[in-house]
């Protein structure tokens, strides 16, 4: 998972007095500041807020684990010829369970990365 947003090193402006009045960012750390303010307050529970944008490229991409996917087609192999025994079926329900929650991760993924792709573009210039 990405680290959390940690604020880069900032110059400030300051009164004569000594009180702060401002902060100077540089550009690249103002668009970061930006990106990672609106997710943090995204109100859009499909966002996968805290991930990088290369891990969730993978993740969009990701696929079931050749042993995985071996297993399945057996269980699968065993409810079709008749034969599958009910820790088999227990096996298959919990694996089609983790699934369905891989695909719903993976279709969020792509969604993420997109929203984040926008963010960028809103910040001005």
């Amino acid at each position: 998972m990405e680290k959390p947003f940690v604020p880069p090193p900032v110059q400030y402006i300051v009164e004569e007095s000594g009180q702060r009045t401002g902060v100077v960012l540089g550009w690249e750390d103002y668009q970061a500041f930006q990106v990672a303010l609106r997710t943090a307050f995204s109100p859009d529970p499909d966002l996968l807020v805290g991930i990088s944008e290369p891990e969730l490229q993978v993740l969009a991409e990701g696929i079931l684990s050749p042993r995985y996917q071996e297993r399945l087609n057996e269980l699968l192999q065993h409810n079709r010829e008749g034969v599958l025994s009910d820790d088999e079926e227990q096996e298959l329900d919990l694996l089609l369970e983790h699934i369905d929650h891989m695909n719903t991760l993976k279709a969020r993924a792509p969604y993420t990365l997109q929203w984040l792709r926008s963010m960028k573009e809103e910040v001005p210039d």
